[in-house]
């Protein structure tokens, strides 16, 4: 599949959910095509968050959007077919969370849809080399998960060059993601260290104009 990048993934965990379809219009009003779902289990990471009902809300609420699905839960593979149906377009697993990670890419794969690997801010980017190749998009968490308006950790930068310097040696063409912290100040170095996809949540939906915030963000991420 072909995307005009860069792209701005507003994730709405940050959104009012009593107002999620019209702030959702509002973000792709912005010029994004792409929506961020969350999902936390309360024991990967110390939060819990939503399900695939909301996915599936939102999917109703904009059919039209890309629907970016992180699993950041235990026993990712037990749920898969949940979030597709929910109207997932591409879904994300941790490393961390996937003992046999080729079985759960191909899990995802299966039914017709991307597929992405997640490391948190410890895991090294190279522990992540074998899975490359059957990976549509490698997610680099620039916080540790679990909460949302963290700040940016600064070795981040690093690790988005390493992985974008892999994959241009070994020919790869999968997207790299970048989620946490990111805001006005630092979208730009961000842009050159390497990431295609930006994640922005507070950011996105704390503003008074969320279609004018996309805006402002995407031309930044140049």
């Amino acid at each position: 599949m072909n995307f005009e990048l860069p792209i701005l993934a507003p994730s709405i965990l940050a959104a009012d959910f009593t107002k999620l379809g019209e702030e959702i219009q509002d973000a792709l009003n912005g010029g994004t095509s792409w929506i961020h779902c969350d999902i936390m289990d309360g024991h990967f990471v110390p939060n819990i968050s939503y399900g695939p009902s909301i996915v599936k809300a939102a999917k109703k609420a904009a059919p039209e959007a890309f629907l970016d699905v992180h699993l950041m839960i235990e026993e990712p593979d037990k749920y898969v077919e949940n979030f597709v149906e929910a109207g997932a377009d591409l879904i994300s697993v941790h490393y961390e969370t996937c003992p046999h990670l080729h079985r759960s890419i191909q899990n995802i794969k299966k039914y017709g849809i991307m597929a992405g690997v997640v490391i948190n801010p410890s895991t090294p980017v190279s522990i992540i080399e074998p899975i490359l190749q059957d990976v549509d998009l490698v997610l680099i968490m620039s916080v540790n998960p679990g909460f949302g308006g963290q700040s940016f950790i600064e070795s981040s930068y690093e690790r988005l060059s390493e992985l974008a310097a892999i994959r241009d040696s070994r020919e790869l063409s999968f997207l790299i993601q970048v989620d946490g912290g990111v805001n006005l100040k630092n979208i730009s170095k961000v842009a050159k260290a390497g990431a295609d996809v930006l994640v922005a949540g507070s950011s996105v939906f704390s503003a008074e104009n969320i279609s004018a915030r996309v805006q402002e963000l995407t031309e930044k991420f140049q």
